[in-house]
């Protein structure tokens, strides 16, 4: 077993943090930017941008990420 596949739950939980704050920063960015939106609107919205792309990516990214490395690692093994 690689030490990628035995931090496996860190690396994705860094994937999915990254992308979900990417997602709400896009969201928040577009609302300041192209909205005439009050500030609650804005962070409320931003927040609940953020959780629901934790709920989606959470479950999603970690079995993706396992299953790559251990593509990579049959890869390595055998050529």
């Amino acid at each position: 077993m690689s030490v990628r596949q035995r931090h496996v739950g860190r690396l994705s939980a860094a994937l999915y943090v990254a992308i979900s704050s990417l997602v709400a920063g896009i969201f928040l960015a577009g609302t300041t930017f192209f909205g005439d939106y009050t500030w609650v609107a804005r962070v409320g919205g931003t927040a609940w941008i953020f959780l629901l792309s934790m709920i989606i990516l959470m479950p999603t990214v970690t079995p993706w990420l396992r299953k790559r490395l251990a593509g990579q690692q049959d890869r390595s093994e055998h050529g």
